[in-house]
């Protein structure tokens, strides 16, 4: 992995500093970018960091564009990362052909199927080789907890039960939370990981819960309203059977209204925060 960043723009919010920055991923074999949210305080001390995985077509600047985060996070003294959704200019045979495969979907897994092989290994980038990296160059205090939203909070769980060490907290926002059995999953994982579904498993939250459970506890908001939610991609009753089934506390709320946008995410973002600071901060 290299550590030289190259500084792609900074913009000053709420006293703190949203900056971008490209490097080379050794990992991914290309350059990514990445966004991080310093808040005010980091200019006098290291800070904890929350985590943000984004969902389909997303970019690194979704969230910070568009969730209203900035305040809260300044407020608490928490910084962000958001990484990319997947490698980026690659070029590989059908990359950049549907929304839900290849480009923007990279669904955080380590592919093992040619040629996705070569550069979407996206759990490690997001799990290794950038937090290393962020904590070398910026004031963090390496405590960490970690969140998302679609494909992202399918992420954000993954992350959080293979690695219940490395998060303080997890929570998530309209998760892909059952992907082995939703149409999502069934295209990105076949991609990805080829036809044995018994691989798959290590890539979805309810079958990882159901089979080792988790000292964390879960937080995650779904709309009702939400047209992926209706369609069966998402699943959280997946979710809150196996949780059920192994003991695993979850706080799964059902708001009313709210469909798949950054509108419900801005709305329940500063909840989300809260409960991470609280976690980070003891």
């Amino acid at each position: 992995m290299t550590d030289s960043l190259e500084l792609v723009s900074a913009t000053k919010s709420f006293d703190g500093w949203l900056k971008r920055y490209r490097h080379r991923s050794e990992v991914l074999g290309c350059d990514m970018i990445f966004g991080i949210y310093l808040p005010p305080q980091a200019r006098d001390r290291s800070v904890p960091l929350l985590w943000w995985l984004s969902g389909l077509t997303c970019t690194d600047e979704n969230f910070m564009q568009k969730a209203g985060a900035h305040r809260v996070a300044a407020e608490l003294g928490v910084a962000i990362v958001c990484p990319d959704t997947s490698p980026r200019g690659t070029d590989l045979p059908g990359e950049h052909d549907s929304y839900d495969f290849g480009s923007g979907a990279g669904f955080y897994v380590n592919a093992t199927r040619a040629p996705w092989n070569r550069h979407y290994r996206m759990y490690d980038y997001v799990a290794s080789e950038l937090p290393a990296l962020v904590h070398e160059h910026f004031p963090l205090s390496g405590r960490q907890a970690v969140s998302g939203h679609s494909m992202g909070g399918h992420g954000a769980l993954i992350c959080a039960l293979s690695n219940p060490d490395a998060y303080t907290s997890v929570s998530a926002f309209a998760p892909i939370a059952n992907p082995v059995s939703c149409p999502w999953g069934e295209k990105a994982f076949g991609g990805y990981l080829g036809d044995d579904r018994s691989a798959w498993t290590a890539w979805d939250a309810s079958e990882l819960i159901r089979a080792h459970g988790t000292s964390h506890a879960l937080l995650v908001d779904q709309g009702d309203a939400d047209n992926f939610y209706a369609d069966g991609q998402l699943r959280p009753e997946a979710l809150e059977a196996a949780c059920e089934e192994a003991g695993v506390a979850l706080t799964l709320r059902y708001q009313p209204g709210y469909d798949h946008s950054y509108f419900f995410i801005a709305t329940f973002i500063e909840e989300h925060l809260r409960y991470h600071a609280r976690h980070l901060q003891t």
